[in-house]
């Protein structure tokens, strides 16, 4: 199994739909670098955001790794785009593996990954794989990606969630 890296976009994502357990139905295992963890759980921790706990506590029953990333990594890396530090420290690991997942939500950080020739996912597309899986039924699924188009805190367009439901249902 390919190891899976993400930044902050899907776990805060699945962690307001309360659903990060399709991250270990689907991957067994997610990385995240400590600069990710910390902006989603640290920093969301201290401002008293219910999804930081979320997302903690679900890190912490799994005893997922929350990973380093050595400078000498970070230097060998220039991005072409300017990128959030996360999405910097998950691109700059995954080109040091082999056959790595990253899960990103930021188009200019998916756009690169894709530049990297790195597989790449986002929510819905967690989503998508967790319906084809049977991990999710299309009703299910249908009110997961709904609630994201509507809700304010949740930065995917409404648009690409039709785009995703109207694929699904083909």
């Amino acid at each position: 199994m390919p190891i899976v890296l993400s930044n902050a976009g899907p776990l805060i994502a699945l962690g307001k739909l309360n659903r990060l357990e399709l991250l270990a139905d689907l991957y067994g295992e997610v990385q995240v670098p400590r600069t990710v963890y910390d902006e989603v759980v640290t920093e969301g921790l201290a401002r008293g955001t219910p999804d930081a706990t979320t997302v903690h506590l679900f890190w912490q029953h799994h005893g997922w790794p929350i990973v380093e990333i050595p400078p000498a990594v970070l230097s060998t890396y220039t991005p072409s785009v300017i990128l959030h530090p996360g999405e910097r420290e998950v691109l700059a690991l995954a080109q040091t593996l082999k056959n790595p997942i990253v899960l990103l939500d930021e188009e200019v950080a998916r756009a690169e990954a894709r530049r990297l020739k790195l597989a790449v996912r986002g929510t819905l597309g967690i989503l998508a794989q967790s319906y084809r899986a049977r991990l999710l039924d299309l009703a299910q699924t249908e009110l997961l990606i709904r609630a994201i188009s509507v809700r304010p805190d949740i930065w995917i367009s409404a648009k690409l969630c039709e785009q995703v439901l109207a694929s699904l249902r083909e």
